[in-house]
């Protein structure tokens, strides 16, 4: 039973985009926690200890090869010095009790551009208070905001959902133009009736691809909340086409959501037409998600 069980997790792992979301969105929702699914190989190692099975140990070989050939590029540290374009996305949190602390961290970050997610209109005024000094440039578009220390220009809603959840600008840096988009995807919800309902993050992350698709500038930057995991298929329009810049120059699996404990990385910086130096989490801010960065070379 312990090796017909890794036999199991083993082809779940290896045939992940292929369980289906009919029903549920078991698909969705089991690729939301797949790099947790390796916690298997230990608990399925240790039965087969107990029950003295050489027959189960060596069945646990098997999830635990697909889960090193699905990750092993993951865990390895990959960040490197330089870089031309530090950004940071960042889900403030609508509720955040201390906008002044959360605005105050993000000045700090060094970003030369800054996308915010969640902004309350209560709170939208403190952080335009508290980033001044350092962002002379922003643009915020019903609780998506973009700050920059370079020039702003054609900063323009994205109609991914009925009313407005991302953004699309451009960035004149000194090595030229860069088409920067902050988006909020939908939220998703868990309940017994729907399973893990992701149907309108899904769609709208299809509208983000087709803005994205469209996007006439070569060197992209996409990033924000996307709740949802760069592992998830259902978001693969979207992901297919752009680089995570963890993926290519993190340090793990960067996890930023919830921020007492992260569990899964929703919160993303998606490239195209540029390289990743390196890409890392910052430190909880007093928002429910942690703020992501990267540095890109242009």
């Amino acid at each position: 039973m312990i090796a017909a069980f890794a036999l199991g997790a083993a082809a779940l792992l290896a045939l992940h985009g292929q369980i289906p979301n009919g029903i549920g969105r078991l698909g969705s929702l089991f690729e939301t926690f797949l790099p947790w699914a390796g916690l298997c190989v230990p608990v399925l190692l240790t039965l087969a200890a107990l029950r003295r099975s050489r027959l189960a140990a060596v069945a646990v070989i098997a999830p635990a090869v697909v889960w090193a050939s699905l990750f092993h590029g993951v865990v390895a540290d990959k960040r490197s010095d330089g870089g031309d374009l530090v950004v940071v996305a960042h889900n403030v949190g609508e509720e955040n009790p201390d906008p002044t602390r959360t605005a105050r961290a993000l000045a700090r970050s060094g970003a030369h551009v800054l996308a915010v997610e969640e902004l309350s209109s209560a709170a939208t005024p403190t952080y335009e208070r508290e980033l001044a000094a350092a962002y002379p440039h922003h643009s915020v578009h019903l609780g998506i905001g973009l700050w920059s220390t370079y020039p702003l220009r054609r900063v323009e809603p994205v109609p991914i959902m009925p009313w407005t959840r991302a953004v699309r600008a451009t960035v004149d840096t000194p090595k030229g133009p860069v088409a920067v988009f902050a988006a909020h995807l939908a939220s998703v919800r868990v309940t017994p009736a729907t399973g893990f309902a992701t149907d309108r993050r899904d769609e709208a992350g299809r509208n983000l691809a087709e803005a994205v698709r469209a996007e006439p500038l070569p060197r992209v930057v996409v990033m924000g909340d996307f709740n949802g995991t760069t592992d998830d298929t259902a978001l693969s329009p979207l992901t297919s086409r752009l680089r995570s810049t963890q993926s290519e120059a993190g340090d793990g699996f960067g996890f930023t959501w919830p921020a007492s404990f992260p569990l899964v990385r929703i919160d993303q910086i998606l490239v195209r037409g540029v390289s990743t130096a390196s890409s890392w989490s910052l430190p909880a801010t007093g928002s429910d998600h942690l703020p992501v960065a990267a540095s890109v070379r242009l």
